[in-house]
């Protein structure tokens, strides 16, 4: 495919990606190596179809690289998802095993006495049985799998290994099971076959690329899910890296663990972050291990792929169930440090964070009883129907709460209006696509044995559903306007018109409907607080409601305070502060560098007035503009959104501050989505060489006396290189930044301005 073609496709697909998520966040994109052979180790795996179009379009905005994936070749197979996947001309087929399973004759139990040795009930081992075919149990004794070394009789197979790998932590479950079938005078459990697949046309495809330069994108657990934590790896990934660097020693493979985080990954206008960690180099000892094979082989794949679960646990948010996630979540977002508005990435990594503590703390009688609490502090919000960040807005009932629900509300009339001609002439397509799509996901969910509510397949269905149904759906209103037009006996100018009339009209009525839309339903959350205010006996609920997020935030700050020093040793120097800008102070209500925009202020971090109009506009009406002198967009009883959502006009959390900064529209593009992380590098290194007015590949330029600071991903104790954090803290934020750290830029041998 041709470099114009495929740039053609890929904005195609960011257009539909960018309709169907509200926002997608790169993290760490710097970390992607520019040339050379890379592995990109992606997990986990929650939307089916999405997540490699979203790594694709990560990749190549950042390097120009292609990515070619590593596909089932059974996706390959199906009408809509093969005929979409190929227009991408970047996938490697992948027959798998469990696509070609087939049920087996009878039912099969393991031997009491070996739990190698399997024996059979009315079945026929040696017609559908041969040396390295695969069986696997149901699901009630969690589809465990193992090879078959000998077909000894029609009733009679030796195992290569015991259920459960090495371990055999599946026997256990296996024997287990049986016993309580014996019990209810049941014999064996149904058995499926997966036949022995040579995978070897597959691996010299990979190796062919790799050798050539390129990238290969891999999803090491195998198939999509919708489960909390990784499932196990497949080796794959480590035979691939192993395989080409044995074959070629010139070859020098890199593999770059990915993680994509999604909130709320099914829902229409959610959000997600693509994560890229840092790239891992395959050791050399691992390659000779792997060139001697045998167990030597085996034994290197095994510590290579433990490196890659190393690294994807870095870039991932792992939980082994949905109520420690909610419990994880919850707690975050009561541990919110004044002044602070994390990013999506920040939200993710704090997460990783919480997730650690709590795995390693779980047992201590102070976080049992923590855990409680925030289970109980979030059963009382879904009983009020509140949200967390909802709780603060929540005030005594008084003539400005009945003045501001009104005002809303007619608010949300509008909004409803602007939004009801997109609304209804979509309707159709909306209902088929949630009768469809979650047919798709029941389907799936029978058909696979690791989903729980097979959630991962409803994006991509949603997706494949509106792209199909969607132009039926206009040309029938082309038509039926048409016709219209002649039944009016319109002139002839009129009825040659219509068509592109309504062709043209469709799509603004649709971007009306998606932003009012949007708009309205952030209007309507913010009701709920409204409404209970002025219900008879609220008050008494809402102050126990605060009172509770107040105590919980103290206590969860506490317990922060008294195990994080335990499991980071630089914990005392980090716990105040989010890596990025996300941490700046707030500000004085001048130009400088604490100045930040709120996500739900005037506008969003694209400049976008209509995803929280309302904001604006209750500032004016009710009077909430002295917020503003306080340093924030946002009034004290604004609606907001969830913290989830909440982010600065960064894409990059490793970069902060122009010194001095100043409202600049000529640095605009450097700060949004489009600006690139080495453009800043060159920033810095020109600024280092006092070059004047250097200029970027996105076009934007820094003026004499501009610096440009880089983070790296480890977090460092100064803010500018020779300065201590220390001593910028005990600035007052009311006095220009410039003069007050005049005296300590010269006191370490600084240039003011440098």
């Amino acid at each position: 495919m041709s470099t114009a073609t495929y740039e053609t496709a890929l904005m195609i697909w960011r257009i539909i990606t960018r309709i169907f998520f509200r926002e997608v966040r790169p993290r760490g994109a710097f970390n992607i190596p520019r040339d050379g052979p890379v592995i990109f180790a992606i997990a986990p795996h929650h939307n089916q179809f999405l997540d490699g179009l979203l790594l694709s379009q990560e990749v190549y905005r950042e390097t120009r690289r292609r990515v070619q994936f590593l596909t089932a070749a059974k996706s390959l197979q199906r009408k809509a998802v093969g005929f979409l996947i190929r227009q991408m001309d970047n996938c490697i087929p992948v027959v798998r095993a469990m696509d070609e399973a087939k049920p087996g004759t009878g039912l099969v139990y393991l031997s009491p006495d070996d739990p190698c040795l399997l024996l059979g009930e009315r079945t026929r081992f040696k017609s559908e049985f041969s040396p390295r075919t695969q069986i696997m149990l149901p699901k009630s004794v969690d589809s465990v799998v193992a090879e078959v070394l000998e077909v000894i009789s029609d009733t009679k197979l030796r195992l290569k290994r015991e259920f459960g790998s090495e371990t055999g932590r599946g026997t256990a479950r296996v024997r287990e099971k049986l016993a309580e079938m014996e019990a209810e005078g049941k014999t064996g459990f149904p058995f499926r076959i997966l036949p022995f697949i040579d995978q070897q046309e597959m691996y010299r495809g990979v190796y062919q690329r790799l050798k050539e330069g390129g990238c290969i994108g891999i999803f090491p657990e195998g198939g999509s899910h919708d489960r909390t934590d990784l499932l196990p790896l497949k080796a794959g990934v480590s035979t691939m890296a192993l395989g080409a660097m044995a074959n070629d020693p010139s070859v020098n493979v890199k593999i770059v663990p990915v993680g994509l985080y999604y909130f709320h990954a099914h829902q229409f206008r959610s959000r997600a972050v693509v994560e890229f960690g840092s790239a891992l180099d395959v050791p050399e000892g691992f390659v000779q291990m792997f060139k001697q094979g045998g167990s030597s082989k085996r034994q290197a794949v095994s510590k290579l792929l433990d490196l890659i679960y190393d690294g994807l646990k870095t870039v991932t948010v792992r939980a082994p169930d949905y109520e420690t996630l909610m419990l994880i979540q919850a707690a975050r977002r009561l541990y919110k440090t004044p002044g602070q508005h994390p990013t999506l990435g920040q939200v993710a990594e704090r997460n990783r964070h919480f997730l650690k503590g709590y795995t390693h703390f779980k047992d201590e009688p102070r976080v049992q009883k923590l855990k409680a609490d925030v289970l109980k502090y979030n059963r009382l919000l879904r009983d009020l129907g509140l949200r967390n960040y909802q709780v603060p807005q929540a005030k005594k009932a008084s003539w400005k709460t009945l003045s501001l629900l009104l005002y809303r509300l007619l608010l949300l009339l509008i909004w409803g209006v602007l939004a009801l001609p997109g609304t209804v002439l979509n309707g159709p397509v909306i209902v088929l696509v949630s009768v469809i799509s979650r047919r798709k996901a029941q389907e799936a969910l029978a058909a696979s044995v690791v989903k729980i509510a097979g959630r991962d397949v409803l994006a991509t269905w949603k997706i494949l559903i509106c792209l199909g149904a969607a132009p039926l759906l206009y040309t029938l209103y082309v038509i039926l306007a048409t016709v219209a037009a002649i039944r009016v006996q319109a002139t002839l100018g009129v009825r040659l018109c219509m068509p592109f009339l309504v062709i043209c009209a469709l799509p603004i009525m649709n971007y009306a409907a998606l932003k009012f839309g949007e708009a309205g339903m952030d209007v309507l959350k913010s009701l709920r607080p409204l409404v209970l205010a002025l219900g008879p006996g609220a008050q008494r609920d809402l102050d126990k409601v605060k009172e509770m997020r107040m105590r919980l935030s103290n206590e969860v700050a506490d317990v922060i305070n008294e195990f994080g020093p335990k499991l980071y040793d630089n914990f005392d120097q980090e716990k105040l502060r989010i890596s990025g800008p996300a941490s700046v102070p707030p500000s004085t209500g001048n130009s400088g560098i604490w100045q930040r925009k709120s996500s739900v202020g005037q506008v969003d971090a694209q400049g976008n007035l209509l995803i929280h109009p309302m904001t604006w506009m209750d500032e004016r009406l009710f009077g909430w503009s002295r917020t503003v002198r306080r340093g924030t967009d946002t009034p004290a009883n604004s609606p907001q959104i969830p913290d989830e959502s909440e982010e600065d006009c960064w894409d990059y959390d490793h970069v902060i501050n122009f010194i001095p900064a100043y409202e600049d529209a000529s640095l605009r593009k450097l700060c949004g989505r489009q600006g690139s992380y080495a453009d800043l590098r060159r920033f810095r290194v020109a600024s280092e060489k006092r070059t004047t007015a250097p200029i970027a590949s996105s076009g934007a330029q820094i003026s004499d006396g501009q610096s440009v600071h880089i983070r790296s991903r480890k977090h460092k104790e100064t803010l500018s290189d020779p300065v201590p954090v220390e001593y910028i803290a005990a600035v007052d934020t009311t006095e220009d930044f410039e003069e007050a750290t005049k005296g300590l830029n010269e006191e370490n041998g600084v240039k003011s301005g440098a």
